[in-house]
C-alpha cells in the first residue's frame, strides 16, 4: 500500500501540472485572440476618431491605411482607407477608397473611389470614381467618372461626365455628356450638353439649350448659339454685302444655328466726302421662317465709323429684314431699321436729317432715327 505521504505528494504534483497546463492554455488563447484581433484590424478596422500630425504619426499609426474613420483631424496630412464623417487636414486628406460626409484640406483631397458629400480644398479635389454632392477647389476639381453634383473651381473642372453645374474661372471639360450648366471664364467643352456659357469659347457635339460665348461657338448641332463666330455643322454660314441709309457698305460674315447667328463685318462710308471713315460691325440675329424660300431676319448690331484719329461715329441698330432665297445659295434682303447714334457735336455728321428723338443739351449728340438695310448674301 502506498503511504499517505506518497498519495499527498502525487496529488500536489498533479495539481501543479494542471495549473501549469491551464496557464499555458490561457496564455495561448489570449495570444491567438490578440493575433487574430490585430489581423482583423489590419484588414478592416473602424475608428471613431483619428488624430495625427502626418502619416504614420497618428493614433492609427502605420496601419492608418486600413482604417475607416468617422472623424479625422491632422495637422498636415492624414491617410485612411475610408471616411464616413468629417476629415480635416492642414494640407491633405488621402483616402484610399470611398469618402462620404465632409472633407476639407488646405491643399488637396485625394479620394481613390467614390465621394459623397462635400469636398473643399485650397488647391484640388482628385476623385478616382464618381462624385456626388459638391466639390469646391481653389484650383481644380478632377473626377475620373461621373460628377453628379456641382463643381466649383478657381481654374478648371475636369470630369468624365457631369450631371449638374460646373463653374470654373478658366475651363470646364467633360469627356462625355454635361447635363447641367457649364460656366467658365474662358472655355467649356463636352459632347452632349445642355447649356454652355464661356467667356471666349464653347465646344460641343449636341447642344440642347443655349451656347453663349464672347467670341466663338463650335458644335455639330446647336440651334441657339450666341457669339460673334458660330461654327455649327448643322447650321448656316454666309458672306453678305450690305448698305444702309448712311451709305455705309459692310462686308460681313454671318454664322450660326437653325435660329440664332452672329454677325461680324468691316466696311467703308461713301457719304462723308471730307473724311475717310472705316466701319466695324458686330451683332446677333435670328431667323424666323415664313415660307419655303422666304424668311424674316431680325438683327441687333453695333457699328462704329472711325478715321482712326479722333473722329468716331457710333450706331446701335435694330433691323427687321425680309429675305428671299434664290436657289440654295443666294439670298437678297431689305428692310427697315431703328437706329440710336452718338458722336461729338464738333464732328458735324449729317448722315441723317430727320430724327424722331434727339438730345440737344448733352455734350455729345444723341439721336434716334429710322433707316434701312439692304443687301445680298452667299450661303455657304
Amino acid at each position: 500500500m502506498l503511504s499517505v505521504s506518497c498519495i499527498q505528494q502525487f496529488k500536489i504534483h498533479s495539481m501543479k501540472n494542471l495549473t501549469v497546463s491551464l496557464a499555458r492554455l490561457a496564455f495561448t488563447s489570449i495570444f491567438l485572440f490578440g493575433v487574430s484581433f490585430v489581423s482583423l484590424g489590419q484588414k478592416d478596422s473602424t475608428s471613431t476618431v483619428h488624430f495625427g500630425f502626418i502619416y504614420p504619426l497618428s493614433t492609427n499609426g502605420k496601419h492608418a491605411a486600413s482604417y475607416t474613420n468617422r472623424f479625422s483631424l491632422h495637422a498636415i496630412a492624414g491617410l485612411s482607407k475610408a471616411e464616413t464623417g468629417v476629415a480635416i487636414a492642414g494640407a491633405a486628406n488621402v483616402i484610399k477608397q470611398d469618402a462620404s460626409g465632409f472633407q476639407i484640406a488646405g491643399a488637396v483631397n485625394v479620394i481613390g473611389n467614390d465621394a459623397k458629400g462635400i469636398q473643399i480644398a485650397g488647391a484640388a479635389n482628385i476623385i478616382g470614381g464618381n462624385a456626388s454632392g459638391i466639390q469646391m477647389a481653389g484650383f481644380s476639381n478632377v473626377i475620373k467618372n461621373e460628377a453628379k453634383g456641382a463643381q466649383i473651381a478657381g481654374f478648371m473642372n475636369l470630369s468624365g461626365s457631369s450631371g449638374s453645374a460646373q463653374i470654373a474661372g478658366f475651363t470646364n471639360i467633360t469627356r462625355e455628356d454635361a447635363k447641367g450648366l457649364q460656366l467658365a471664364g474662358f472655355l467649356n467643352k463636352g459632347k452632349n450638353v445642355n447649356t454652355q456659357i464661356g467667356g471666349v469659347a464653347n465646344v460641343a457635339k449636341t447642344v440642347k439649350g443655349i451656347q453663349l460665348a464672347g467670341l466663338i461657338n463650335i458644335a455639330d448641332t446647336s440651334d441657339y448659339p450666341i457669339a460673334i463666330f458660330n461654327f455649327i455643322k448643322s447650321g448656316e454660314k454666309s458672306f453678305a454685302v450690305t448698305i444702309d441709309e448712311s451709305m455705309t457698305t459692310i462686308a460681313s460674315f454671318r454664322s450660326g444655328g437653325r435660329v440664332l447667328y452672329g454677325i461680324a463685318g468691316v466696311g467703308y462710308n461713301f457719304k462723308d466726302s471730307k473724311r475717310d471713315l472705316y466701319a466695324i460691325e458686330a451683332g446677333l440675329g435670328a431667323h424666323i421662317p415664313v415660307a419655303n424660300h422666304f424668311r424674316i431676319n431680325v438683327e441687333a448690331a453695333s457699328q462704329s465709323l472711325s478715321n482712326f484719329k479722333k473722329t468716331n461715329y457710333f450706331k446701335n441698330t435694330l433691323r427687321i429684314i425680309p429675305a428671299y432665297k434664290i436657289g440654295n445659295k443666294l439670298e437678297v434682303f431689305a428692310g427697315p431699321t431703328v437706329n440710336y447714334v452718338s458722336f461729338k457735336r464738333e464732328d458735324g455728321y449729317d448722315f441723317v436729317k430727320k430724327y424722331i428723338w434727339k438730345n440737344d443739351s448733352s455734350k455729345d449728340f444723341q439721336g434716334v432715327h429710322f433707316g434701312f438695310n439692304t443687301g445680298i448674301q452667299l450661303i455657304l
